[in-house]
């Protein structure tokens, strides 16, 4: 740390409880009073150095010689920094350092100890020595922590601003410059999200995270104008939130912790402090401080402000941060409302983009490895869909809220209906008293046409569906079965095809055997599909018969919810 030395003299001063003595001999002929504390001095090596003393001394000066007393209760620094500054007065030794050449700075400037009152005086001295410390990164954060005892003071000097912008132009300068080992690549967890560790191009994170909120804010809204990337000012902020909002850590307990209200103030600056950008703030940090807004009761344009972003980028969310407790008056276990609104804030957001689905993912598609086929909206379904599985449980899960959440997915961003068949099953069996056109209702939000083949296979046999249902979902595995049939009789022309057995050569009489199990293939699905329409016909006639048609295709009724994650991905 940077330090200068002034003065020559030993010490001259003794204290005796709250008051000082001048150990010179010579009787004292002025009274000091700071605060608590009073210093009894001599007017002279005060007179020779500040304009302000010298004034206050002739005008307080008795005619009868007997010693003035003077009152400084608004010096900046208060008793410790006049302390100092009365033994530079007196050429007694002091050292000026970072931790305290801001609050002198102040104090010489009000009390007027410029040159014109001794040569090298304090305000000039103070003022090279500051210049000295802004060039060192660690001194100038240990000035600006000293600048909140005088803020009003520094402000004035312009030492909050000077500091702040050499502090920022360092942050944004190559780390190596400074003698900062670069390392990017080294990451820890937070609450399970992803943090880099304080000696990347992040090396100032934890120097800043000890300024004040003011302080800190002015930091960073400096170091974005000068164009530091986003991506680490977002860094920065989480990393400052960690230590100053404990309600943000879940294991980490903290001896000293500051109020809810300080917390709350905290959280609402720094909504405003994040960037902008999307994707640059991981969606499970503005899950986690949404959560926390709540708890505290942050301001509304607060959460909004944070629902509004966590929307923008919901496909990056994961389920189990979206299941927010809810803290409103609704009796509902999770907050579906902030949900629904963050659902609907995405897809605004992607159709203004003219982001959709590609009209190529199939089922085939979905069952390959990779993300790749999947675009931010079929994400976003997939996870409303998993999403409503975990809160249809719920029994004060009003069928409105459910309808209003399934459908704010558009019906493109849904390759497959599995996962809402799925939701609709599980909120079927945590409410069995609905009444059957609720129950006709909630179907609805699902098309029996997009089922996989072991979802329609489980909702045949789903005796907590409305009989309609099961009829469409048999009804559609029919075209199916017709549309595989079809694809047969292609296949079964194609072999009899002298042409192409002729191109086949040698392996024609492979080709024989295989045509005519195609062939048996082909009469065997006609009989079935026939035999399925017989059945259909009579399903409608008469409840008896529908116990004879599930018995006869080995139906057995379903108690057990489906869950698309349970079943096997079908062979390609």
């Amino acid at each position: 740390m940077a330090f200068m030395r002034l003065g020559s003299k030993s010490e001259a001063f003794h204290r005796e409880g709250q008051t000082w003595l001048c150990t010179t001999g010579l009787v004292s002929d002025v009274t000091i009073e700071v605060g608590d504390m009073k210093f009894h001095l001599h007017k002279f090596p005060l007179l020779s150095r500040s304009g302000l003393l010298e004034r206050l001394i002739e005008e307080s000066s008795n005619d009868d010689g007997s010693a003035c007393v003077l009152t400084l209760d608004e010096i900046p620094g208060g008793g410790k920094t006049f302390e100092l500054i009365t033994k530079f007065c007196y050429g007694v030794k002091i050292e000026l350092t970072a931790l305290n050449v801001v609050a002198l700075r102040c104090a010489a400037e009000y009390l007027d100890m410029t040159d014109s009152y001794g040569e090298r005086n304090l305000v000039g001295t103070t003022e090279t020595f500051l210049n000295e410390v802004f060039g060192n990164w660690t001194d100038s954060i240990k000035a600006l922590q000293t600048c909140e005892e005088v803020t009003d003071h520094a402000e004035d000097l312009n030492i909050i601003s000077r500091c702040v912008d050499s502090l920022a132009s360092k942050a944004c300068a190559d780390p190596s410059l400074l003698g900062k080992k670069k390392n990017e690549d080294e990451t820890h967890l937070w609450n399970g999200i992803s943090m880099l560790q304080p000696n990347g191009e992040d090396w100032w994170f934890d120097d800043a995270s000890l300024l004040i909120l003011p302080l800190f804010k002015r930091l960073i809204t400096a170091i974005k104008s000068r164009g530091m990337k986003p991506e680490n000012i977002a860094m920065a902020v989480m990393y400052y939130t960690r230590k100053h909002i404990p309600l943000m850590n879940r294991d980490d307990e903290q001896a000293t912790s500051p109020s809810e209200a300080e917390q709350k103030t905290t959280l609402e600056e720094i909504v405003e402090l994040l960037p902008s950008k999307k994707g640059v703030n991981p969606t499970k940090f503005l899950l986690r401080l949404l959560q926390t807004a709540m708890v505290l009761h942050a301001s509304q344009s607060s959460r909004e402000d944070l629902e509004t972003r966590i929307g923008n980028q919901l496909d990056q969310a994961a389920l189990v941060d979206l299941l927010i407790p809810n803290m409103g008056y609704s009796e509902t276990l999770y907050d579906v409302e902030c949900v629904l609104r963050m659902i609907e804030q995405f897809v605004s957001s992607t159709e203004q983009a003219g982001i959709v689905p590609s009209p190529s993912i199939t089922e085939g598609d979905l069952g390959k490895d990779g993300d790749d086929l999947l675009t931010p909206t079929t994400l976003v379904a997939t996870l409303v869909d998993g999403y409503l599985a975990e809160v249809a449980p719920d029994v004060n899960l009003k069928l409105t809220k459910f309808e209003a959440i399934a459908a704010a997915i558009p019906d493109y961003a849904r390759p497959l209906d599995d996962g809402v068949y799925h939701a609709i099953d599980v909120y079927l069996k945590a409410h069995a008293w609905i009444t059957d056109s609720e129950r006709e209702q909630i179907c609805r939000l699902m098309n029996c046409q997009k089922l996989s083949l072991e979802a329609s296979t489980h909702a045949a046999q789903n005796e907590r569906l409305p009989l309609r249902v099961i009829v469409q979902v048999l009804f559609f595995e029919q075209l199916r079965l017709r549309t595989s049939i079809s694809g047969w009789f292609f296949v079964s022309e194609d072999l009899d095809n002298p042409e192409l057995l002729h191109q086949s050569g040698g392996n024609g009489g492979l080709l024989k055997p295989r045509g005519e199990n195609v062939r048996e293939k082909v009469c065997e699905l006609e009989k079935e599909c026939m035999n399925m329409k017989e059945e259909l016909q009579k399903l409608v006639r008469s409840k008896r018969s529908w116990k004879n048609f599930t018995r006869k295709l080995n139906f057995k009724k379903k108690s057990e919810c489906f869950n698309p994650k349970d079943q096997a991905k079908p062979a390609v």
